[in-house]
C-alpha cells in the first residue's frame, strides 16, 4: 500500500459539487488571485455573461477556454483583496444559486479604492460552473479603472480618442 499516496488523499480539498461549494471555491481563488484555478471551475462548454456589459465589451463568452482568457489579466487590472457582503439566495434546485456580493480591492492601474457590488446567476452540473450571469455597473468599474471617459464615449457613440 502506498502511503504518501492515502496521506495526500487524506489531506487534498474535496471537489466542489454543489452550486454554494463551487461559489465558496471561486472567492478563494478569486482572493488568491488565481484566475486559472478560477476559469478551471468552467465546465469545458460553460457560459459567462454579463447583461450589462458595455458596448465593445464581451457579453458572453462560451466556454472554459474563453472565460480563462477572458480573466487571463484581471489580475493586472484588479487586486481583490476582500469579499464585504456575501447573501446567498438558494433556489429550490442545489445546482442553481444567486448570490448578492461585493469586493474591495485596488485598482492596479490608477491605485484607486475598487468597491464593486455583483448579482450573480449560477449553475453547476457535477461541480462545474455551466452558467454564470454577472450583473455589475460597467460605469463605476470603469470610474475606478481609469477608463470612465472611453466607456462614457461608447455609450454615448462616439470614440474616446475624438
Amino acid at each position: 500500500m502506498n502511503t504518501t499516496h492515502q496521506t495526500d488523499q487524506t489531506h487534498r480539498t474535496p471537489r466542489p459539487r454543489t452550486a454554494v461549494e463551487v461559489f465558496d471555491r471561486a472567492k478563494e481563488l478569486l482572493l488568491a488571485h488565481d484566475m486559472l484555478g478560477f476559469a478551471d471551475l468552467w465546465a469545458a462548454d460553460g457560459t459567462m455573461e454579463f447583461p450589462f456589459a458595455p458596448p465593445g465589451r464581451p457579453s458572453r463568452l462560451e466556454g472554459r477556454e474563453a472565460v480563462r482568457e477572458y480573466l487571463r489579466d484581471y489580475t493586472d487590472l484588479l487586486d481583490a483583496r476582500a469579499v464585504t457582503h456575501d447573501v446567498r439566495h438558494r433556489t429550490e434546485d442545489p445546482n442553481a444559486l444567486i448570490v448578492e456580493w461585493a469586493v474591495e480591492g485596488i485598482a492596479v492601474r490608477t491605485g484607486r479604492p475598487y468597491r464593486m457590488a455583483y448579482v450573480a446567476f449560477i449553475t453547476v452540473e457535477d461541480g462545474e460552473i455551466t452558467s454564470y450571469r454577472d450583473y455589475w455597473n460597467p460605469l463605476a468599474a470603469g470610474q475606478v479603472l481609469g477608463i470612465l471617459d472611453e466607456l462614457t464615449a461608447v455609450y454615448a457613440g462616439g470614440r474616446a480618442d475624438g
